[in-house]
């Protein structure tokens, strides 16, 4: 029944909803879906007919256990979506396993001028240019507080956390302490389960300086000194050459750091394949589709290398339970999406993961754990 619900609204979705959406510019759109998105969570109600219409359940074959976390499916949602953390209960119940939020910064950010989005329909991405808009990560963590304790008991919480896109975060120095300021206060609440370094944003005051071998190692000398007590991860770029990339990895090996996500947006337009027109004004890094081949071609090689040393997060352009599953026999232990959802639908998400079972038993899996880096 719930198969066939879920087919039902991935149809209504396709069909009626995102062609009404998409007349809309998609920063309008953004907004709206967080406004009435936070209403429909307040009513446990509609909670509960949200997780049993869109969830797909199955822990035998889904949940792992990573750094002691037990993740009950692969799939979460990437950071930039929920950056205040305002969505926890409705992204749970739609099924996701896990959430990354933020990227949080130590300062309130208003991030670049409007629009932030431009769609590429015909190239299933999105080109973002947010600038890590956020209320700072004092209001945010106040936020997680004030939740239900048990809300994050089977959902795992990824707070990301970049330097305010601000001239007082511009130089080496004043970064670094922008992004300790930002741990500080995460270790004092004692919110989340683990935390992402974004060091990749591609569209923010002073470009991406924690992307080169020197001052990522002087970034990473910080944060060690704090011994934090969550598993550290590192938001990857993805414009680097495999040479370059392997150069952050190896800075990584030698620090506090469990794992990496790769990657964040494509800052270069040269490097990805495009079916729309993107003119030269509209600013941003490139997300979905135009992202899957170098991300796939990434997590493949750092699992060759490091797959006994770091967890894989892969992200980019992840749209169906196919494509997950190729990053996962490419290396990467967990998923994360935004683009595939917001063309397909929320729906998406039971539908990957009832689609990755099937794959599994067709491999004979009995365990997602199993399927890990078998095609790296």
């Amino acid at each position: 029944m719930k198969t066939i619900m879920r087919s039902v609204s991935s149809y209504g979705y396709r069909h009626v909803a995102k062609p009404l959406l998409f007349m809309h510019a998609p920063d309008v759109v953004h907004n709206k879906m967080l406004t009435v998105s936070s209403h429909v969570q307040k009513h446990p109600t509609l909670l509960s007919l949200v997780h049993g219409v869109w969830s797909y359940e199955n822990p035998a074959r889904l949940s792992q256990t990573l750094h002691d976390i037990r993740f009950k499916n692969p799939i979460g949602l990437s950071a930039g979506f929920d950056k205040n953390f305002e969505l926890p209960p409705l992204l749970k119940a739609i099924g996701f396993g896990f959430m990354e939020g933020g990227s949080l910064t130590y300062y309130p950010c208003a991030g670049n001028p409007r629009p932030w989005f431009y769609r590429l329909p015909a190239s299933k991405s999105l080109v973002v240019h947010a600038g890590l808009g956020n209320q700072g990560v004092a209001a945010s963590v106040h936020r997680l507080e004030e939740y239900p304790k048990d809300m994050f008991t089977d959902f795992p919480l990824n707070i990301s956390v970049a330097k305010t896109n601000s001239r007082k975060a511009a130089s080496d120095s004043d970064a670094i302490d922008d992004y300790i300021g930002s741990l500080r206060v995460i270790r004092a609440s004692q919110q989340g389960h683990m935390i992402t370094l974004n060091i990749s944003c591609p569209n923010t005051y002073g470009g991406e300086p924690f992307t080169t071998p020197e001052r990522l190692e002087r970034l990473l000398a910080r944060v060690d000194k704090m011994h934090l007590d969550k598993p550290v991860f590192i938001k990857m770029p993805c414009d680097l050459d495999w040479e370059g990339f392997r150069e952050l990895l190896r800075v990584a090996d030698t620090h506090n750091i469990a794992g990496v996500t790769v990657s964040n947006l494509a800052k270069s337009r040269t490097q990805v394949r495009l079916k729309d027109d993107l003119p030269d004004f509209v600013k941003g890094g490139l997300s979905g589709k135009p992202t899957w081949e170098k991300s796939n071609m990434l997590i493949q090689r750092t699992y060759r290398e490091y797959g006994d040393r770091f967890t894989i997060i892969g992200v980019g352009g992840v749209f169906s339970a196919e494509d997950a599953y190729t990053k996962i026999t490419l290396g990467a232990s967990l998923i994360e999406l935004i683009t595939g959802m917001i063309f397909e639908g929320p729906q998406l998400i039971g539908e990957i993961n009832h689609g990755l079972v099937k794959l599994l038993e067709h491999d004979g899996y009995r365990n997602i754990s199993q399927a890990v880096g078998t095609k790296a």
